[in-house]
């Protein structure tokens, strides 16, 4: 792998040559153009089938039965949900009063940049495209993190293919990363404009494609004062879904047949039973109706003849079986949990029962979050780096400030239980104060709990005075 300032080197290459071996990735992700065709269910296999389309008879058409599936679409969401819905929890050690300062600026940095509803974003877009990045910078405007003034307005953007973008990290032969590129198109009145944005640990580089001419620089390299790459990538192997979609493409199309046949054959069909050999049909027609519009058959047999309807038996059962194995095996094999409407009302249960059956999903939250606190340190470590800069006279605390994440897998909450069981390990003594109780329960604002403890105390006072004062016979 050669150095990055070779690639890079603007005086003796030409900006198409540049960017042809920042191209060069050397990690395996799956395109999103193949994924989109499992994701977008539009694009599954009973849309898209050549032999499968809308026929057309006598100048009517009749439409084919598309039932989907979206098990894809369904996975990403359930595993942002049970990985994020609990925000992910910032644990700051720190050691004295500077680091203290640091420690509240830091955080103030995370929460004006919306990180808890960021985080379920930029789970969406890899748990579905396989890859993601998010790059932090600076703006020069005056604001404030935690009551302290800065001069620099810290913010972070993100890219996925799920919206357009291209990525290109570029590692070295020690998988490190020398360098990130990112490829995004934009409209820019008429026309279309391609961008491609470099990031080393020295420079930001940019390059533009207007309408397909060629590439050509469009800022001069602004330098980057932390001195090491300030975007953080992600990738995996496989969507969440892994390889469950041949199984939904199958339970699309049992479904799909099953609304054919029955559209066709659910209409009643009148019979007239005749020994005659003779079929008295209605003259240019046939005798059974092909289009979906029509209420009834009539089939038309001789004089004399027994007439009756003739019903359709449907193999609804093994339909069904064949069908709920399906949607069984997949919610099995993703470690999700079917948490829909029909599925948490058919069984009657207490919330320690249905903690229960978080236990498998909670395992896969375990095994996703590996590579996500492997991430959430590394971003750590770069919004470190902007503030020092941003407060160079806390630079020392910020070096040796501990910043531990926790990723807390969503689960049922069933405080009764867990209340009663300290309450029978305390003797029944209490096992939190008023104060607390207040707080958790959450029936009155944060600011108003010593006011509302106040107005208790008041009311048992009044209470027991009243018992006192009561005149005795």
């Amino acid at each position: 792998m050669p150095d990055i300032r070779e690639i890079i080197d603007r005086e003796n290459r030409q900006p198409g040559a540049i960017i042809e071996d920042l191209r060069q990735k050397n990690i395996e992700v799956i395109p999103w153009k193949l994924l989109e065709k499992e994701y977008n269910p539009k694009l599954h296999p009973v849309y898209t089938d050549k032999n499968y389309r809308d026929k057309t008879r006598r100048g009517k058409i009749e439409r084919m039965t598309r039932v989907t599936y979206n098990i894809q679409k369904l996975a990403v969401k359930r595993m942002k949900e049970l990985m994020f819905t609990i925000p992910v929890n910032r644990k700051y050690t720190t050691a004295n009063d500077n680091e203290k300062k640091a420690a509240a600026i830091m955080e103030a940095i995370f929460q004006k940049n919306r990180i808890n509803a960021l985080n379920l974003k930029r789970s969406h877009k890899l748990f579905a495209s396989c890859e993601m990045v998010t790059i932090w910078y600076a703006q020069l405007q005056d604001t404030t993190y935690a009551g302290y003034p800065s001069k620099l307005k810290l913010r972070c953007r993100t890219f996925s293919p799920l919206d357009g973008d291209i990525l290109y990290p570029l590692f070295d032969e020690y998988d490190d990363m020398i360098a990130l590129s990112v490829q995004y198109t934009r409209k820019k009145g008429n026309d279309t404009v391609t961008y491609f944005d470099t990031y080393t640990d020295e420079f930001h580089f940019r390059w533009i494609n207007m309408n397909s001419n060629g590439w050509k620089e469009d800022i001069v390299p602004e330098p980057i004062n932390i001195k090491k790459i300030a975007g953080i990538y992600i990738h995996r192997d496989l969507p969440i879904w892994e390889d469950q979609s041949d199984n939904g493409y199958e339970l699309e199309w049992t479904e799909s047949r099953a609304g054919n046949y029955l559209r066709k054959n659910s209409r009643p069909t009148w019979v007239i039973y005749s020994d005659s050999q003779k079929v008295t049909a209605p003259k240019n027609k046939k005798q059974e109706p092909t289009d979906d519009n029509a209420g009834r058959n009539v089939l038309r047999y001789g004089k004399g003849d027994k007439a009756g309807y003739a019903t359709w038996s449907q193999a609804t059962d093994a339909q069904k079986l064949f069908t709920e194995e399906l949607r069984r095996n997949i919610h099995t094999s993703l470690q999700l949990p079917d948490m829909s409407m029909e599925q948490m009302k058919a069984t009657p249960m207490s919330g320690e029962a249905r903690k229960m059956l978080f236990i498998d999903c909670q395992m896969k939250v375990t095994d996703e979050s590996g590579d996500w606190l492997e991430f959430f340190d590394r971003e750590v470590n770069v919004v470190r780096a902007f503030c020092k800069i941003m407060y160079p006279e806390l630079a020392q605390a910020f070096d040796t400030l501990t910043v531990t994440n926790e990723i807390t897998a969503f689960q049922i909450d069933d405080r009764s239980q867990e209340i009663k069981d300290m309450s029978d390990a305390t003797g029944g003594k209490p096992i939190v104060s008023r104060r607390t109780a207040i707080r958790r329960l959450k029936m009155v604002p944060e600011e108003e709990v010593e006011e509302e403890e106040k107005r208790i105390e008041q009311e048992e006072a009044m209470a027991n005075d009243a018992f006192t004062n009561e005149p005795t016979m």
